[in-house]
């Protein structure tokens, strides 16, 4: 049994990691399927204790985020943003900046992986309408937005499963890392016009047009006012005794009856695919789990809240995000945590998992939804082009990360 599990669960993870790469046919929820899969033909988990396994509180939070947000972005909402923020750049150095920090912001309450994709067309539009180089502001889009969504529950799906099982409030949890959002943007914004000072003139004007894009202002009336109500309710959650999963289901009910987007159309949108990863990951890990040797290392690495616990997090998470990417760390650190960590080492995990991700165009999800969508419009990011700030900023805004993060622990 033991043997069966950790190859099962070998497998599963190298699985993963290898169908990050290019050309190959195979992709990560089918690996993570597979293993769900064999641990239960294997024996090593019966089919309850495998359903048992899931943890449905987080697939209801991704489902009901999922739904508002695909509303949202079928309203044309993202692009109205965008624009509405963008138009006032005038020049390159203003265009970075705010660029920077709308992506950012939007990614903590939309989910960075929603954002990226629908920003990007428009980034690269207003740069080529400006006749001007795309890729300074690509790179700063993708890295603002694993920083941006680092500060609250519904920013990326790492955190979501983190704020659902460590219980801290919605309150809470952007409290204490939005200091660490926020000065990873200013630490994106210096990185980016030192590395591209040669390119990076800031004096070209911009030009911004919104006649590729409609926007349904009807709609826009009710999804928009909904999502309000909903990140309302989030930070009031303990107060009026709702949970986080309910009050996004509750949106996402409200959304579909009230909006004037087709209920039908907005159910196919839904990532079902993630939400399959999601469950057959965590079929996995309990499977593994059951081993005892993750019990072992809980015993071997005690996780304090000083500032060795929270520096190990942050180490583990910038090597791993990078081999198997933040989710399924995530969920890999998720039984460690559960016996040994009090709310900072839940909140170093929620930091440095998303920071971690901007090492290399592999570390997040965003990373690679850019870059794809980029090489669409025939705009390519290479692999070193983006390694060279990223690496910089990530290890810049994790010391930050740390620090910020061991000072509140002292003060709270």
């Amino acid at each position: 049994m033991f043997s069966s599990a950790s190859i099962i669960f070998i497998l599963t993870y190298t699985g993963i990691i290898f169908t990050r790469l290019p050309g190959v046919n195979i992709d990560r929820p089918s690996a993570a399927f597979f293993g769900a899969v064999a641990m239960i033909v294997s024996g090593i988990l019966t089919f309850d204790e495998a359903v048992s396994a899931i943890d449905f509180n987080t697939i209801a939070l991704l489902i009901g985020m999922m739904i508002i947000i695909t509303v949202l972005e079928l309203d044309g909402f993202f692009a109205f943003i965008a624009f509405q923020t963008i138009k006032f750049a005038g020049t390159e150095n203003r265009l970075l900046f705010i660029i920077i920090f709308t992506t950012g912001i939007s990614s903590a309450f939309l989910v960075n992986d929603a954002v990226v994709l629908l920003y990007t067309p428009i980034v690269i539009s207003i740069c080529r309408n400006s006749d001007i180089n795309p890729l300074p502001y690509l790179i700063a889009e993708i890295l603002a937005s694993n920083a941006g969504s680092a500060m609250t529950i519904t920013g990326n799906p790492q955190n979501m499963l983190i704020g659902i099982t460590s219980q801290i409030s919605y309150g809470k949890f952007i409290l204490h890392l939005l200091p660490v959002s926020m000065i990873s943007m200013f630490v994106i914004y210096f990185t980016i016009k030192i590395f591209y000072r040669e390119r990076f003139h800031g004096n070209r004007p911009v030009l911004c047009s919104t006649e590729a894009y409609q926007f349904n202002y009807k709609s826009m009336k009710f999804s928009v006012p909904i999502f309000i109500f909903v990140m309302g309710l989030f930070f009031a959650g303990k107060i009026i005794n709702l949970s986080i999963p309910v009050i996004a289901l509750t949106g996402a009910a409200l959304i579909l009856l009230l909006g004037k987007v087709k209920p039908s159309e907005v159910i196919l949108k839904v990532d079902w695919v993630l939400i399959l990863f999601f469950a057959s990951l965590f079929i996995v890990v309990r499977g593994f789990e059951n081993t005892g040797i993750l019990q072992n290392i809980v015993s071997a690495w005690p996780l304090n809240e000083n500032v060795e616990g929270i520096s190990s997090i942050h180490g583990i998470s910038l090597i791993l995000s990078q081999v198997v990417s933040n989710v399924p760390l995530t969920i890999l650190m998720i039984p460690i945590l559960k016996q040994s960590g009090g709310d900072f080492i839940w909140l170093s995990l929620a930091s440095a998992s998303t920071l971690a991700g901007n090492a290399t165009i592999i570390g997040a999800m965003a990373n690679l939804i850019v870059i794809e969508c980029a090489k669409k419009m025939n705009v390519h990011i290479s692999f070193f082009e983006f390694l060279k700030p990223g690496i910089i900023v990530t290890l810049i805004t994790m010391l930050f990360s740390i620090s910020i993060l061991y000072f509140q622990s002292i003060l709270f």
